[in-house]
């Protein structure tokens, strides 16, 4: 016999973080847990509140997430339903591998999960004043980060600019990786000047320098572009093959970036690197600010991948509290121990 439950839960963070969008203090998630015949499977349903395409409130994402669960139990689901509720999509295949796989969250046999192996990440520094980035950037340098990444776009863009020059005449290229994400913060026209100057300083890439929508300009910026662009908030809502294959075509990005809860779960985010792979474009899959319980999928994905760039992993510590998980950071690897334990105290 089939059930369900829901959890809704409400992560705050330890400090609040800031991107071209506003500031977080809470992250929004709702747990899932499927049994049957005495095996259960969790899985995370993560929203980002005005970026998700399928959330719009609590009520109305409860009701949807509800149905999509009453339909498993009747044995109606139809997944390719799910293609548009990509955050839903998301938590119901993590929670049906984790079911098939005996409920332990060992949702893929790999050197990840054997403890054999580790992923290289990216230390994330958070949009502030210059002394908090600058503060935030000094301890994942002290932990042993040779790849960070930094949101712009919300102070200055002097100011910014001048932090990561003052960072680049530190650390050079060879000893030091600097991604940039503007979440769209930028304008065309000043887009065109910011890449100059991040070429200047050996940046490795920036992310979506202007909002997504605009193929046209994003097309002109990517095949002019001195510094590397990739793609993020721009694949957002392209749920099938063949408007992936367009969109990549037309703009042709140096990059892409997949966030499962964001871009189509567990199989479009396969979808998405089949074809960007065939089109000669690179990636890189990071977390959309999932628990830990998300964070183990979306890195147990990953290591199933030739993994050759760092991956934007390293979110498991934003939260004043998550749940335990055998998941852990060395330097700048993130880790799994296979002796330990995932515990649900919900």
């Amino acid at each position: 016999m089939k059930s369900y439950n829901i959890y809704p839960i409400q992560f705050p963070f330890k400090k609040p973080s800031g991107t071209s969008r506003g500031v977080m203090t809470v992250k929004k998630s709702w747990f899932i847990r499927l049994s049957e015949n005495d095996q259960s499977g969790w899985g995370e349903c993560s929203i980002i509140e005005g970026l998700s395409p399928d959330y719009r409130d609590d009520a109305s994402y409860m009701a949807q997430l509800e149905a999509f669960l009453k339909a498993w139990v009747s044995n109606d689901l139809n997944m390719l339903a799910l293609a548009k509720h990509p955050s839903i999509l998301f938590g119901l295949e993590t929670a049906l591998l984790d079911l098939k796989q005996g409920g332990n969250q060992r949702l893929f046999h790999t050197s990840f999960t054997r403890g054999k192996q580790k992923i290289q990440i990216n230390g994330l520094i958070w949009m502030g004043t210059k002394d908090v980035m600058r503060q935030q950037l000094r301890e994942k340098l002290d932990a042993g980060f040779k790849c960070v990444k930094l949101k712009i776009g919300a102070i200055d863009w002097s100011d910014e600019y001048e932090l990561l020059r003052d960072l680049r005449r530190e650390f050079p290229a060879e000893q030091l990786e600097i991604r940039v994400d503007a979440n769209g913060a930028f304008s065309y026209e000043s887009a065109q000047v910011i890449l100059q100057q991040l070429a200047t300083l050996d940046i490795h890439s920036i992310e979506q320098p202007i909002a997504p929508g605009q193929w046209e300009f994003m097309a002109k910026l990517c095949q002019n572009t001195p510094c590397p662009i990739a793609l993020d908030e721009e694949l957002i809502s392209i749920h099938y093959d063949q408007g992936r294959r367009h969109l990549l075509q037309t703009i042709k990005p140096q990059y892409i970036i997949l966030k499962p809860s964001l871009h189509g779960g567990f199989s479009g985010s396969k979808k998405w690197i089949e074809i960007a792979e065939n089109q000669g474009v690179a990636w890189w899959m990071t977390s959309a600010l999932e628990s830990n319980l998300g964070l183990n999928a979306i890195a147990q994905v990953a290591a199933t991948y030739d993994l050759t760039l760092p991956q934007g992993l390293g979110t498991g510590g934003l939260y004043t509290f998550n749940i335990t998980s055998p998941l852990y950071l060395d330097g700048q690897y993130l880790g799994f121990d296979p002796e330990g334990k995932f515990e649900f105290d919900l």
